[in-house]
Protein backbone atom coordinates (compact mmCIF):
# COMPACT_ATOMS: atom_id res chain seq x y z
CA UNK A 1 0.00 0.00 0.00
CA UNK A 2 1.49 3.35 -0.98
CA UNK A 3 2.09 5.50 2.23
CA UNK A 4 3.31 9.14 1.41
CA UNK A 5 5.67 10.45 3.40
CA UNK A 6 5.94 14.15 3.57
CA UNK A 7 7.78 14.28 7.18
CA UNK A 8 9.96 17.42 7.45
CA UNK A 9 8.50 19.17 4.48
CA UNK A 10 6.93 22.70 4.29
CA UNK A 11 3.67 23.29 2.31
CA UNK A 12 2.04 26.58 1.82
CA UNK A 13 -1.68 26.26 0.77
CA UNK A 14 -3.48 29.49 -0.71
CA UNK A 15 -7.24 29.48 -0.15
CA UNK A 16 -7.01 26.95 2.35
CA UNK A 17 -9.68 28.36 4.88
CA UNK A 18 -12.95 25.99 3.14
CA UNK A 19 -13.49 23.65 0.58
CA UNK A 20 -10.69 22.23 -1.88
CA UNK A 21 -7.78 24.03 -0.33
CA UNK A 22 -8.69 23.00 3.44
CA UNK A 23 -8.46 19.46 2.22
CA UNK A 24 -5.72 19.99 0.50
CA UNK A 25 -4.42 21.47 3.66
CA UNK A 26 -5.49 18.29 5.56
CA UNK A 27 -4.22 15.92 3.53
CA UNK A 28 -0.74 17.81 3.75
CA UNK A 29 -0.58 17.40 7.11
CA UNK A 30 -1.81 14.12 7.25
CA UNK A 31 0.96 12.83 5.36
CA UNK A 32 3.31 14.90 8.20
CA UNK A 33 4.22 17.85 5.79
CA UNK A 34 4.82 21.42 8.03
CA UNK A 35 1.21 23.22 6.51
CA UNK A 36 0.89 27.24 6.46
CA UNK A 37 -2.60 28.50 5.35
CA UNK A 38 -3.47 31.22 3.64
CA UNK A 39 -7.02 32.92 3.13
CA UNK A 40 -9.07 35.89 3.63
CA UNK A 41 -11.52 34.93 6.22
CA UNK A 42 -9.34 35.62 9.66
CA UNK A 43 -11.76 33.96 11.58
CA UNK A 44 -12.54 30.72 9.82
CA UNK A 45 -8.67 30.37 8.66
CA UNK A 46 -7.72 30.42 12.44
CA UNK A 47 -10.50 28.43 13.14
CA UNK A 48 -9.37 25.68 11.03
CA UNK A 49 -5.63 25.81 11.36
CA UNK A 50 -5.90 25.23 15.21
CA UNK A 51 -7.69 22.07 14.74
CA UNK A 52 -5.14 21.55 12.01
CA UNK A 53 -2.32 22.32 14.25
CA UNK A 54 -1.14 24.67 10.79
CA UNK A 55 0.13 27.93 11.37
CA UNK A 56 -2.43 30.69 9.75
CA UNK A 57 -1.46 33.43 7.98
CA UNK A 58 -4.62 36.03 6.82
CA UNK A 59 -3.91 37.86 3.99
CA UNK A 60 -5.06 38.14 -0.19
CA UNK A 61 -4.30 36.92 -3.01
CA UNK A 62 -3.91 39.81 -5.35
CA UNK A 63 -1.43 41.94 -2.55
CA UNK A 64 2.15 41.64 -3.53
CA UNK A 65 2.39 42.85 0.59
CA UNK A 66 0.33 39.96 1.63
CA UNK A 67 2.09 37.40 -0.49
CA UNK A 68 5.69 38.75 0.97
CA UNK A 69 4.23 38.62 3.87
CA UNK A 70 2.93 35.09 4.07
CA UNK A 71 6.63 33.87 2.49
CA UNK A 72 8.35 35.47 5.35
CA UNK A 73 6.59 34.08 8.24
CA UNK A 74 6.60 30.61 6.62
CA UNK A 75 10.39 30.55 6.59
CA UNK A 76 10.78 32.69 9.76
CA UNK A 77 8.31 29.66 11.20
CA UNK A 78 9.56 26.37 9.63
CA UNK A 79 13.17 27.50 8.18
CA UNK A 80 12.01 26.76 4.37
CA UNK A 81 9.53 25.76 1.90
CA UNK A 82 9.15 22.69 -0.24
CA UNK A 83 5.44 22.00 -1.96
CA UNK A 84 3.68 25.72 -2.84
CA UNK A 85 -0.61 24.74 -4.14
CA UNK A 86 -1.31 27.98 -5.90
CA UNK A 87 -5.27 28.22 -5.43
CA UNK A 88 -7.78 31.09 -4.73
CA UNK A 89 -11.83 31.84 -5.86
CA UNK A 90 -12.99 32.40 -9.29
CA UNK A 91 -14.10 35.25 -10.71
CA UNK A 92 -17.44 36.56 -11.74
CA UNK A 93 -19.79 34.90 -14.20
CA UNK A 94 -20.96 36.46 -16.69
CA UNK A 95 -20.68 36.34 -20.85
CA UNK A 96 -17.58 36.99 -23.07
CA UNK A 97 -19.91 40.37 -24.73
CA UNK A 98 -20.40 41.75 -20.84
CA UNK A 99 -16.40 41.47 -20.14
CA UNK A 100 -14.88 45.02 -19.64
CA UNK A 101 -11.05 46.04 -18.53
CA UNK A 102 -11.38 46.71 -14.94
CA UNK A 103 -12.97 42.68 -14.66
CA UNK A 104 -10.09 41.49 -16.82
CA UNK A 105 -7.53 43.35 -14.64
CA UNK A 106 -9.42 41.83 -11.66
CA UNK A 107 -9.48 38.38 -12.91
CA UNK A 108 -5.94 37.92 -14.42
CA UNK A 109 -4.81 39.86 -10.83
CA UNK A 110 -6.75 36.65 -9.03
CA UNK A 111 -5.81 33.73 -10.96
CA UNK A 112 -2.82 34.61 -13.08
CA UNK A 113 -0.50 36.96 -11.24
CA UNK A 114 -0.96 35.94 -8.12
CA UNK A 115 0.31 32.39 -8.81
CA UNK A 116 3.65 33.86 -10.73
CA UNK A 117 4.21 36.13 -7.76
CA UNK A 118 3.64 33.98 -5.11
CA UNK A 119 6.09 31.25 -7.24
CA UNK A 120 8.62 34.13 -7.58
CA UNK A 121 8.91 34.66 -4.17
CA UNK A 122 8.91 30.99 -3.34
CA UNK A 123 11.57 30.00 -5.99
CA UNK A 124 14.68 30.27 -3.52
CA UNK A 125 13.49 27.91 -1.30
CA UNK A 126 11.77 25.49 -3.43
CA UNK A 127 15.59 25.41 -4.99
CA UNK A 128 17.11 25.11 -1.75
CA UNK A 129 14.76 22.05 -1.54
CA UNK A 130 15.26 18.46 -2.19
CA UNK A 131 12.31 18.11 -3.63
CA UNK A 132 10.42 21.31 -4.34
CA UNK A 133 6.50 20.66 -5.55
CA UNK A 134 4.52 23.96 -7.69
CA UNK A 135 0.83 22.19 -7.63
CA UNK A 136 -1.76 24.64 -9.17
CA UNK A 137 -5.83 24.32 -8.63
CA UNK A 138 -7.36 25.54 -11.92
CA UNK A 139 -10.90 24.21 -13.75
CA UNK A 140 -11.91 21.83 -16.40
CA UNK A 141 -12.79 25.21 -18.10
CA UNK A 142 -8.90 25.07 -19.21
CA UNK A 143 -10.05 22.03 -21.24
CA UNK A 144 -13.62 23.02 -22.39
CA UNK A 145 -15.00 26.29 -21.78
CA UNK A 146 -18.02 26.88 -19.48
CA UNK A 147 -20.99 28.35 -20.40
CA UNK A 148 -21.21 31.96 -19.02
CA UNK A 149 -17.33 31.70 -17.24
CA UNK A 150 -15.77 33.54 -19.77
CA UNK A 151 -13.31 35.25 -17.53
CA UNK A 152 -12.39 31.72 -15.81
CA UNK A 153 -12.10 30.29 -19.65
CA UNK A 154 -9.76 33.21 -20.62
CA UNK A 155 -7.45 33.23 -18.35
CA UNK A 156 -7.16 29.74 -16.56
CA UNK A 157 -5.60 28.70 -19.98
CA UNK A 158 -2.95 30.99 -19.65
CA UNK A 159 -1.82 29.99 -16.16
CA UNK A 160 -1.66 26.25 -17.43
CA UNK A 161 0.22 27.38 -20.25
CA UNK A 162 2.92 29.32 -17.75
CA UNK A 163 2.90 26.49 -15.56
CA UNK A 164 3.73 23.93 -18.71
CA UNK A 165 6.58 26.34 -19.44
CA UNK A 166 7.78 26.62 -15.99
CA UNK A 167 7.73 23.07 -15.72
CA UNK A 168 10.37 22.77 -18.72
CA UNK A 169 13.05 25.80 -17.08
CA UNK A 170 12.77 24.01 -13.51
CA UNK A 171 12.92 20.52 -14.49
CA UNK A 172 16.59 20.23 -14.52
CA UNK A 173 16.91 21.19 -11.01
CA UNK A 174 13.99 18.68 -9.51
CA UNK A 175 11.36 21.01 -9.08
CA UNK A 176 8.29 19.92 -10.91
CA UNK A 177 5.10 21.95 -11.79
CA UNK A 178 1.54 20.30 -11.78
CA UNK A 179 -1.90 21.59 -12.30
CA UNK A 180 -5.28 20.07 -11.06
CA UNK A 181 -8.35 20.69 -12.84
CA UNK A 182 -11.34 19.94 -10.80
CA UNK A 183 -14.97 19.72 -12.07
CA UNK A 184 -17.89 19.52 -9.97
CA UNK A 185 -17.01 19.24 -6.79
CA UNK A 186 -18.82 19.30 -3.50
CA UNK A 187 -18.05 22.16 -2.03
CA UNK A 188 -19.89 25.46 -0.03
CA UNK A 189 -19.84 27.08 -3.43
CA UNK A 190 -21.33 23.74 -5.18
CA UNK A 191 -24.06 23.66 -2.36
CA UNK A 192 -25.45 26.85 -2.84
CA UNK A 193 -25.84 26.45 -6.85
CA UNK A 194 -27.75 23.29 -5.48
CA UNK A 195 -29.71 23.92 -2.51
CA UNK A 196 -32.63 21.36 -3.34
CA UNK A 197 -29.90 19.11 -4.35
CA UNK A 198 -28.44 18.50 -7.77
CA UNK A 199 -30.96 18.28 -11.19
CA UNK A 200 -30.84 14.40 -12.57
CA UNK A 201 -29.55 16.02 -15.84
CA UNK A 202 -26.43 17.73 -14.47
CA UNK A 203 -25.68 14.05 -12.65
CA UNK A 204 -26.07 12.36 -16.19
CA UNK A 205 -23.36 14.09 -17.30
CA UNK A 206 -20.80 12.60 -15.24
CA UNK A 207 -20.05 9.11 -16.10
CA UNK A 208 -19.76 8.43 -12.25
CA UNK A 209 -22.97 10.00 -11.12
CA UNK A 210 -21.84 12.13 -8.55
CA UNK A 211 -19.93 15.08 -7.49
CA UNK A 212 -16.62 14.80 -6.66
CA UNK A 213 -15.38 15.69 -2.90
CA UNK A 214 -13.02 18.06 -1.53
CA UNK A 215 -10.94 15.00 -0.10
CA UNK A 216 -10.27 13.22 -3.41
CA UNK A 217 -8.26 16.88 -4.53
CA UNK A 218 -6.40 16.60 -1.84
CA UNK A 219 -5.44 12.92 -1.98
CA UNK A 220 -4.48 13.92 -5.80
CA UNK A 221 -2.64 17.16 -4.72
CA UNK A 222 -0.42 15.25 -1.22
CA UNK A 223 0.43 12.42 -3.96
CA UNK A 224 1.87 14.98 -6.47
CA UNK A 225 4.02 16.48 -3.57
CA UNK A 226 5.24 13.39 -2.72
CA UNK A 227 8.37 11.71 -4.14
CA UNK A 228 5.97 9.09 -5.33
CA UNK A 229 5.37 11.65 -8.25
CA UNK A 230 9.00 13.04 -8.88
CA UNK A 231 8.69 11.88 -12.10
CA UNK A 232 5.58 13.83 -12.76
CA UNK A 233 5.64 17.33 -14.19
CA UNK A 234 4.32 19.23 -16.76
CA UNK A 235 0.89 18.03 -16.65
CA UNK A 236 -2.78 19.01 -15.94
CA UNK A 237 -4.75 16.15 -14.62
CA UNK A 238 -8.45 16.52 -14.83
CA UNK A 239 -10.61 15.15 -11.79
CA UNK A 240 -13.91 15.66 -13.17
CA UNK A 241 -15.68 12.09 -12.84
CA UNK A 242 -15.37 11.36 -16.68
CA UNK A 243 -17.42 14.43 -17.57
CA UNK A 244 -14.64 15.73 -19.81
CA UNK A 245 -14.88 14.01 -23.44
CA UNK A 246 -11.45 15.34 -24.93
CA UNK A 247 -8.92 12.74 -25.35
CA UNK A 248 -6.44 15.08 -24.05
Amino acid sequence: MLKLDLRDRTAIVCGASSGMGLAIAEALDQAGANVTMFARRRTLLEQEADRIGALAVQGDLTSPRDLRNLVERTVSTFGGIDILVNNGGGPPPGPALEIDDEALEDALTLLLFSAVRLTNLCLPHLRKSKAGRIINITSVAVREPIDNLALSNAIRPGLVGWAKTLARELGSEGITVNSIAPGRIATERLQQLYKTGPPDADLAQIPLGRFGEAKEIGALAAFLASDAASYITGTLIPVDGGAGRGLL
